[in-house]
């Protein structure tokens, strides 16, 4: 008699005491959602799986992403024995008993997958103890950590594991597992035959932020709360313990806040501009839509009455990729507090409508000769670049050379304002033109 239960990892899935996420595991690839990246036909790890070619493993990603039913599921389409058991609970004498079992099992022919949860939280001795029966063949080991295997993992595993990171699932791969919760009168939900509204899937897809258990948990208590045959709004609010503020992301009320934050921006309210951000963070919207669109507002609405509120809006978008949630979120709210705080001018965008009026509206005259380039004899010949003047031999590098077609020539389009950097830029314009007056 072993230590461990040693069974197959398809052990009944109907019993409706066990919980929602693990009554919904996937017996097939097909059926296993998210992780395009590493099991997509043709990707490494389905290749593994499907020549059959399996070594041992290292899943990193967070938690509920898949990690401990991919194991299960390799094991299952492998054929082989799986021993499950997490490495808060085990040690070495807990270690060696598995090890006997799979000696014991290979002697019959039979492969033992043997997966740690949190491996990461195994001591040094422990991961020293799996080497000679990884190294021999005896077991293949699948470890699942959310830490960095490079340093929380004993690099003799590492060299003979191959390492593949998970990523947090969509909201549409969330959405997709809960519907099939939904429909699934053998495993999941589909016996109480409850209708579900598309948005208050999509808030407990959007508030589980990439962690599939915590969505299937969400979603079955919330359906245990709801009344017969409707899954409530208020029945999701209590399941998640916060309140849901539904919007259309591709609707009417996604456009009314962007605009209501994009307009606060405008108008210099830092207050409001913190309270529509904040309703759109609540509400689960796209952190990186919201970091384009202060981008945006960088440009259109502050521009060179300071730039650097571009370079705050840039370093707002990196820090958001780099942090995700909710960490990202507060370099969010900082470069909305700068821009709402920023001097304000659009004379660069209105500018640039001028121009485009005039290039809509005029011929497209050809470059003026001065301004070509004149890299052979043949276009020297043609007055390619005669009468041009380089700024830096005159003083203060200012030529007094018309650089627009000759229809437009002496034309203006920008109108600095007298706001911020755009002040001293009017100035400096004021310059330009009077030494170009000075030269002609």
């Amino acid at each position: 008699m072993s230590l461990f239960d040693i069974s197959p990892p398809d052990r009944s899935r109907t019993d409706k005491r066990r919980p929602l996420a693990d009554r919904m595991r996937p017996d097939t690839l097909e059926q296993y959602v998210g992780q395009e990246h590493i099991l997509r036909p043709g990707k490494p790890l389905r290749v593994q799986i499907e020549r059959d070619q399996l070594s041992s493993l290292i899943l990193w990603g967070p938690p509920g992403v898949g990690k401990t039913t991919l194991a299960r599921l390799i094991a299952h389409l492998a054929d082989c024995e799986f021993v499950s058991y997490s490495a808060v609970l085990s040690g070495i004498k807990e270690i060696k008993a598995v090890m006997v079992d799979a000696e014991r099992l290979r002697s019959t022919g039979r492969r033992t997958i043997v997966f740690i949860d949190e491996i990461h939280r195994f001591n040094k001795a422990q991961q020293d103890a799996f080497l000679p029966y990884v190294e021999h063949g005896d077991i293949i080991l699948i470890g699942a950590t959310t830490e960095n295997p490079s340093f929380e993992v004993i690099s003799a595993l590492l060299s003979r594991s191959k390492v593949y990171a998970l990523r947090p699932l969509t909201v549409e791969e969330i959405k997709e597992l809960l519907r099939r919760a939904l429909a699934d009168k053998e495993h999941g939900l589909g016996d109480l035959e409850i209708k579900a509204p598309d948005d208050l899937l999509e808030q407990i897809a959007v508030m589980a932020s990439g962690d599939a258990r915590s969505a299937y948990n969400t979603l079955e208590a919330a359906v245990a709360a709801s009344p017969a045959k409707q899954l409530s709004k208020q029945a999701v609010e209590d399941a998640m313990q916060r309140k849901v503020l539904l919007y259309d992301k591709s609707g009417e009320e996604h456009f009314n806040l962007i605009s209501a934050l994009h307009k606060s921006v405008r108008s210099s309210d830092a207050d409001a501009v913190l309270y529509w951000l904040a309703r759109m963070l609540e509400a689960g919207e796209d952190r990186l839509y919201v970091a384009r669109r202060l981008v945006r507002m960088a440009i259109e609405d502050i521009g060179l009455a300071d730039p650097r509120a571009l370079e705050q809006s840039i370093a707002a978008m990196q820090a958001v990729h780099f942090l995700g949630t909710p960490e990202g979120d507060l370099a969010l709210a900082q470069a909305a507090i700068y821009l709402a705080m920023a001097p304000k001018s659009d004379a660069a965008y209105r500018a640039l409508d001028l121009v485009h009026e005039d290039v809509q509206q005029t011929i497209a005259e050809p470059v003026p000769l001065h301004l070509r380039n004149a890299p052979t004899p043949l276009m020297k010949q043609f007055g390619y670049a005669q009468g041009y003047q380089h700024a830096h031999r005159f003083e203060n590098a200012i030529p007094n050379m018309e650089c627009l077609p000759p229809s437009l020539a002496g034309k203006r389009y920008y109108f600095p304002t007298d706001r911020g950097l755009e002040k001293r830029i009017a100035e400096r314009l004021d310059e330009i033109r009077r030494a170009k007056r000075k030269e002609s």
